[in-house]
């Protein structure tokens, strides 16, 4: 696998596709008393043109009370049928930002919250990332599986796609 490490613009593009394609990633915050961090699937809403990312959750979630004691976090993000991953640490925000309610309102979020988009529980996460690393297939999994095999068996280097961190 090959090393390309991404600057500026060209980072943070790469950073919004792989966010848009794969959609769902898992947020890890760190509770209080605990070692261990805690992690929840989350949709985004948008990734904005800093390679800043945005979701809507609750004011009364594990997440909200994690992130009120300690604003690191990490997402991670996998799509195993077209092998690419992408890991980032950040910094987190909470508001409630009304006009970036309205604008991320949509059936999906209104299913989390039964009082609709005047929900006092309504909070605006935005993660600021500090360290981003990607990966990244060239090809579909058989190919690449292929690909793995060959190098394993002839010894040659064979591209099997890049990997590389994403200085935003």
């Amino acid at each position: 696998m090959s090393e390309e490490n991404l600057y500026n613009q060209v980072a943070i593009d790469k950073l919004k596709g792989l966010v848009d394609e794969i959609e769902i990633g898992m947020l890890a915050t760190y509770p209080a008393n605990s070692k261990y961090i805690h992690s929840v699937p989350m949709s985004h809403q948008e990734v904005d043109e800093q390679g800043n990312i945005w979701f809507l959750f609750s004011s009364e979630s594990e997440t909200f009370q994690h992130i009120e004691h300690d604003s690191n976090t990490s997402l991670l993000y996998s799509d195993a049928d077209n092998y690419s991953f992408l890991s980032i640490n950040g910094t987190a925000e909470i508001n409630k930002d009304r006009t970036r309610i309205e604008k991320y309102w949509n059936k999906m979020v209104e299913g989390w919250f039964d009082r609709g988009i005047d929900d006092p529980r309504v909070r605006v996460l935005k993660i600021i990332p500090n360290e981003a690393h990607y990966w990244e297939t060239k090809s579909n999994k058989l190919v690449t599986l292929f690909k793995v095999a060959s190098r394993a068996i002839t010894g040659k280097d064979i591209d099997t796609g890049e990997q590389g961190d994403l200085n935003l």
